[in-house]
């Protein structure tokens, strides 16, 4: 990690939140406590910071110097918020295509999918703003820069986000295996939110549940599921295909 993407020391921290720096989250020695220290905390609780109790271990391997417990990571975006760009949408005519992200955790998917939704003209990502991933300078360089031109929105959690899709008419499709409903008996030239599951269990059963609807990719051999990252590419140009389709692009 580049000196660049982060801030240590408790007051250097505090004046990054006062200055209204884009922090993704800091993180803090599990047994740090003193004044300054809840002073701190107080502070990126009131902006909206997640903060990540940690191992003092994890913060020396970032930087061993004197980082008084903290160490805040800061994002490469600004994140953008849901509800204000879905209207926006709407006001220049476009047909909102949304990639919604349940769970995902590992950075290398996280940048595949990415890129490919860039390449997709998705309209935004969505992925909650705990248990995982998130926009990183890692990331970044995965998504081969795809996460600095695609809107990114860090939602509280994804079932809330799946009623605000639908209260502004995007019917949101679950990606999952547990439905016989083919991915391409799915109209995706409607306003739209596909959601991808985590890499190891998928879609939550409350994601699922509140889905409008499910759609699953057929599996020919013996494993029994795709990369999240593949999966999230063949939905998302199935989507391109019928869309392209429906305008008299292709056949």
């Amino acid at each position: 990690m580049e000196k660049k993407d982060y801030i240590f020391g408790l007051r250097p921290i505090m004046e990054a939140i006062e200055a209204g720096k884009v922090i993704d989250k800091i993180l803090v020695r599990h047994d740090l406590n003193g004044d300054l220290a809840k002073e701190m905390l107080t502070m990126a609780r009131k902006a909206g910071v997640m903060v990540q109790r940690v191992p003092g271990e994890k913060l020396n391997r970032i930087t061993m110097k004197n980082h008084q417990g903290a160490i805040a990571l800061i994002s490469p975006i600004e994140y953008q918020q849901l509800d204000m760009l879905l209207p926006g949408l709407y006001e220049e005519g476009i047909v909102p295509f949304i990639l919604v992200l349940d769970g995902i955790t590992d950075t290398r998917n996280f940048g595949a999918i990415a890129r490919t939704a860039e390449c997709a003209a998705v309209d935004a990502i969505v992925i909650p703003e705990r248990g995982s991933v998130s926009v990183t300078p890692d990331a970044v360089r995965t998504s081969a820069g795809a996460l600095l031109r695609i809107p990114v929105c860090r939602e509280r959690n994804i079932k809330d986000t799946v009623v605000l899709l639908q209260s502004h008419g995007v019917h949101v499709v679950g990606a999952t295996e547990k439905t016989e409903h083919s991915y391409t008996a799915t109209d995706l030239t409607q306003p739209i939110a596909i959601v991808m599951g985590a890499e190891d269990t998928g879609l939550s059963p409350e994601v699922m549940r509140r889905c409008d609807s499910l759609a699953s990719i057929p599996l020919m051999g013996d494993i029994g599921s795709l990369n999240v990252s593949v999966a999230a590419g063949i939905m998302m140009y199935e989507a391109v295909r019928q869309r392209l389709s429906a305008n008299g692009y292709v056949d």
